[in-house]
């Protein structure tokens, strides 16, 4: 074997020339084996993101990041293969709590949901954010710790962890501080390869556009969700994505137990935001399908609905946070675990009329501002602050009706939260029209063999 040379990697995607899989794996172990430092890591990204990969060469850095560790085995536990179904999005203000809805409801339905994910930057949260606002959950167990949870609580959302993936993490810490995090091919490969790692048989994802989401438009959320489903079929792995709309936040709440408080709500059935609740059962009906658990999307919805109304999908999350070492009594004496912020109030609207948007960006930095998000990846996060009930596209505000409730530390941060939220909301004289939240679809069963 040919001496390896990290610098003619490097050189050969500086030139635009198309890398070869063996190629790409060498870099990836050499990263895992300390033979590549940080700066060639960030030329290589720079590369990639000026030059772009093609779909062959995002597949072998997938699966190159997936093999840098292990893999979940899943052999020998009884779990029928396809039920594993793991899902992803690709993030938006308040979307995070999605995923903690959703797990538990696709598990009580009969999948086996092992999902790893990250923590959020900028004006969007991460569902580790949340699970790790919970008392003692450990977001960053043992492989063989993180496999039981699975298995006892049919799902467990966990954080990156050492052994799943390593060179992922240390490719993502220098995109971060190179300004190639919006590379299509290196979020692809991001993402998929954690996935893979978690030996899942199956992907459903939301791909996000809109003023809360990364991607700004459903132009760049479809050539992102292309080069998914692209990718997922070189590696073999059936995937499904839905392109949502997340112009205003979704759901209620913005920061982290205040989420995890909706999310319990919604699985309780006491409240259930229309558009959130698209979203969920949309997503849950393609993972039932794609599991084999349902023949259809009425039948899906169907399963997904009694679920939630006989309380097994509730019962799904208490045994996930305790599989985690969360608190068994979470879900009855949420107020012993989550105490309130010391400053919660309306913000109070100032004109009469219907919203006709909401800013989820602006209303996303106004929560970073407070503490609920972060501005760079060191900073930590309060976990108490954020808002809840906040109004949405088409709701009839009058003046003096709250646009939403503050939770905030001191009253000059509620004044600066309050203003920001005034300014992110616009109102007019007619109703706006209704919006459907998914606005497309592709999946790797479209694709051609």
């Amino acid at each position: 074997m040919s001496a390896f040379i990290p610098a003619q990697v490097i050189r050969t995607k500086r030139n635009g020339e198309q890398l070869s899989a063996d190629e790409i794996r060498r870099f990836v172990e050499g990263i895992s084996r300390v033979e590549v430092s940080e700066a060639q890591i960030g030329a290589f990204t720079m590369a990639a993101f000026l030059n772009g990969m093609a779909p062959e060469e995002t597949a072998a850095l997938t699966l190159a990041m997936r093999d840098s560790g292990e893999v979940v085995d899943w052999s020998g536990t009884g779990i029928s293969p396809e039920t594993i179904i793991d899902k992803h999005s690709s993030g938006g203000t308040g979307d995070e709590k999605v995923s903690l809805i959703l797990a538990p409801l696709v598990a009580a339905c009969g999948v086996h949901m092992p999902m790893i994910s990250a923590r959020g930057l900028g004006h969007t949260g991460g569902e580790v954010d949340l699970m790790e606002a919970i008392p003692g959950c450990d977001i960053a167990p043992s492989t063989a710790a993180f496999r039981d949870a699975v298995l006892s609580a049919g799902a467990a959302i966990i954080g990156p962890t050492p052994k799943l993936a390593p060179a992922d993490a240390a490719i993502y810490y220098v995109r971060d501080v190179t300004a190639t995090v919006e590379s299509i091919p290196l979020i692809t490969s991001s993402i998929l390869s954690k996935k893979l790692a978690a030996g899942i048989s199956g992907l459903v994802m939301s791909v996000n556009y809109g003023s809360g989401a990364f991607m700004p438009t459903y132009e760049a959320a479809e050539q992102l969700a292309s080069s998914l489903i692209a990718v997922a079929g070189i590696a073999s792995l059936p995937m499904v994505t839905l392109i949502a709309e997340m112009d205003e936040v979704m759901g209620d709440a913005v920061g982290s137990r205040l989420q995890v408080r909706e999310a319990i709500d919604f699985l309780a059935g006491r409240k259930q935001e229309p558009r959130m609740r698209h979203l969920v059962i949309d997503l849950s009906a393609d993972i039932l399908l794609m599991a084999g658990l349902a023949k259809s999307a009425d039948e899906a919805t169907a399963m997904l609905d009694e679920n939630l109304a006989n309380g097994a999908a509730l019962d799904r999350f208490g045994r996930m946070i305790v599989a985690l070492g969360g608190p068994a009594a979470l879900v009855e004496n949420l107020d012993d675990y989550f105490p309130p912020a010391p400053i919660v109030g309306p913000v109070l609207s100032t004109f009469h009329g219907h919203v006709q948007r909401v800013d989820a960006y602006a209303v996303g930095l106004a929560m970073v501002g407070l503490g609920a998000g972060r501005k760079v990846a060191s900073d930590a996060i309060d976990h108490d602050v954020g808002l809840s009930g906040i109004v949405h596209v088409g709701d009839h505000v009058a003046e003096g009706d709250p646009l939403c409730f503050l939770h905030c530390r001191s009253p000059a941060d509620f004044d600066s939260a309050a203003d920001a939220i005034r300014a992110a909301i616009t109102l007019g004289p007619t109703a706006a029209a209704p919006r459907p939240v998914v606005t497309g679809r592709l999946s790797t069963l479209d694709q051609k063999s």
